[in-house]
């Protein structure tokens, strides 16, 4: 199935209502310009919303409500329900939410882990699999289930997907990749804490100050944590984690889980891209009561005003800067937002809100996918370029001198710097040859392994004797063999 296949109203823009039996007020919709709108709902009672909805260009997504559901099965009122939302139009469903949390689970005793497969995750997937099959069978598409943004053991929201998506890779791989060939989501909690910005212009690791934001103005930062920031403060770090103080990984910028999910479905079910939609989440925790929300010190807060400006701006950055697969977020919810009149219902009702457009993208072709964040993409038979990069105190006059049949031969690019993979765009590949001393090996390999994984990481560690890299490197050339 190609992405833009998938019927929406291409306006990234959304809410999620106060709870079951309270739906959408079609005037304050259209006011702040929305193009989704998430209903949790007990039963049927939403029916004739979804049709105004949709007559109005705005994309309903449906999951039915049962308190602490656990792994509940597929019944014959869930398949009812999902059926009487399907005749009037609906296209996105959503079955369970947040099962990385205890509070989803009845209290019977189950250890809530990604590591307990057969009490937690197993019963999930082996059910969730009846749904999406279901909900294709209706023309319709499932979404892969939302996760908490959550980075502890037992709760971490990357440990959760990797638990699931290897128990469908083990055991149910191909009933899978049909899944994905015909209408897989994946919904996604997006919650930004305060990891977002805008700079000073022409400065991007400098804040501006929160008074001054503007969600019109350029110099927004949604990336995280793939901003300068971050990576400056604990360099390497990915949404797989990379790093020492975010070992089970880091769930909280917008786009964070959708590219952990498309990674895991390029490198185990050989898949390219889906859509990925944010059904609940947005500039969050909402700022009520005048408060300041600082989570995260090396931040900035945010207060009531620049909740306003930076959820306009969030919107409008996933058309101008977010991956193609990125369709838009729900923000959590209706009633906090109107209960509080937040200065971002005004906004969003002044900022005329920008469309997106969807490219051809197969997914079933992982040649068309291209991961977000920076750095190559993935290697697909061969890369498309090779560099040397040479650890400090390396010269390159030292390398030609040394390895000038193999660079006769291979023609790599050299570089004493490594950031110069930033400049490689998502669709090429690349490996890099790292030539360090024992002394920096590490260092190279956190810099670079972690933070590019789709990076054929090559390390030539060098010995007492330099000479000797230059005998491996012409060992290389003789049994054409280019990496190690």
């Amino acid at each position: 199935m190609l992405l833009n296949e998938y019927q929406w109203s291409l306006n990234p823009r959304g809410m999620h209502n106060a709870m079951v039996y309270r739906g959408p007020t079609l005037s304050e919709c259209l006011r702040m310009q929305m193009g989704w709108y998430k209903l949790t709902a007990a039963g049927d009672e939403f029916l004739d919303d979804c049709q105004m909805l949709l007559a109005n260009n705005i994309t309903p997504v449906i999951r039915i409500y049962r308190h602490s559901p656990g792994a509940m099965p597929v019944d014959a009122e869930l398949m009812r329900l999902w059926q009487a939302y399907a005749s009037v139009g609906v296209k996105w469903f959503e079955f369970y939410n947040e099962p990385n949390l205890a509070f989803e689970w009845p209290p019977a005793g189950i250890e809530i882990s990604p590591r307990n497969v057969a009490g937690a995750v197993g019963p999930i997937m082996e059910n969730w699999l009846n749904f999406a099959e279901f909900t294709i069978n209706m023309g319709c598409y499932p979404g892969f289930p939302a996760l908490a943004e959550a980075a502890t053991v037992n709760e971490g929201s990357v440990p959760w997907m990797d638990a699931m998506l290897a128990y469908v890779r083990d055991r149910h791989r191909d009933r899978f990749r049909a899944i994905i060939n015909n209408g897989l989501y994946m919904a996604v909690h997006p919650s930004t804490l305060n990891h977002f910005y805008q700079e000073v212009p022409g400065q991007p690791y400098i804040p501006r100050d929160q008074r001054q934001y503007n969600g019109t103005e350029p110099g927004w930062h949604f990336e995280y944590p793939y901003d300068p920031i971050c990576q400056a403060t604990d360099p390497g770090r990915t949404v797989f984690g990379g790093t020492a103080l975010s070992p089970y990984g880091d769930p909280n910028g917008i786009n964070a889980m959708g590219i952990a999910f498309h990674y895991r479905l390029q490198q185990w079910f050989d898949s390219g891209t889906v859509p990925v939609v944010g059904t609940e989440g947005g500039v969050y925790p909402t700022p009520l009561n005048n408060e300041r929300l600082q989570q995260d010190t090396r931040y900035p807060w945010y207060d009531p005003d620049a909740h306003a400006e930076a959820t306009v701006a969030m919107f409008n950055w996933i058309v101008t800067n977010a991956p193609a697969w990125h369709f838009g977020i729900s923000v959590w919810k209706e009633d906090e937002y109107y209960d509080a009149d937040l200065p971002a219902l005004r906004r969003l009702g002044e900022v005329p809100q920008l469309r997106k457009t969807v490219p051809p993208l197969s997914s079933g072709e992982p040649g068309d996918f291209a991961m977000a964040g920076r750095g190559p993409g993935p290697i697909r038979g061969q890369p498309s370029f090779h560099i040397v990069i040479l650890a400090p105190g390396l010269e390159p006059r030292w390398f030609f001198e040394t390895a000038q049949g193999y660079w006769n031969t291979y023609r790599p690019i050299v570089a004493t710097i490594w950031d110069y993979i930033n400049y490689i765009p998502n669709n090429m590949s690349l490996a890099a040859t790292v030539i360090a001393p024992s002394d920096v090996a590490d260092a190279m390999r956190e810099v670079i392994q972690k933070q590019y994984p789709n990076v054929l990481f090559d390390l030539l560690i060098i010995g007492d004797d330099l000479s000797s890299i230059g005998e491996v490197l012409n060992a290389r050339v003789w049994s054409n063999k280019r990496f190690g």
